[in-house]
């Protein structure tokens, strides 16, 4: 078999290496027109959840502004005569409270990060691994 003579009929390797070229070349094209459309719908989609959850955020802080209403009437209603606006601060100073609360944990939370001290090490140790002294 490996002494045949070559036929008319048969490609050349020349040949056969630039239909793989091209056929390769093909295939990659093709491929990132599909990346490129997947992406595309992602995209859209990624969009209009981010604007649906953006609206449902808005209607969230209404919903909150109006429990802040009632509860200030609810206090007044409820407070033996207790005047409007002593209603009103006194829901206002939950909030501050509340709000202090939170950036007091978030204090917490923030002090406890730290860096990522073994990667930096590892880091650290790739130039002498390349150069042969790890």
């Amino acid at each position: 078999m490996a002494n045949e003579p070559i036929q008319d009929g048969d490609p050349t390797l020349g040949k056969l290496v630039m239909d793989a070229q091209r056929d390769l070349s093909t295939l990659i094209s093709k491929e990132i027109q599909l990346a490129k459309s997947e992406i595309k719908v992602s995209v859209k989609h990624g969009g209009v959840g981010i604007g649906l959850f953006a609206g449902a955020a808005f209607l969230g802080l209404l919903a909150i502004i109006m429990l802040s209403v009632a509860i200030a009437y609810f206090i007044h209603w409820n407070g033996q005569g207790l005047d409007l606006h002593w209603a009103f601060l006194i829901v206002f100073a939950l909030y501050v409270l509340i709000a202090g609360l939170l950036a007091l944990v978030g204090i917490k939370q923030v002090k406890q990060v730290k860096a990522p001290e073994r990667a930096i090490e590892q880091g650290r140790q790739i130039p002498q691994a390349l150069k042969g002294r790890g």
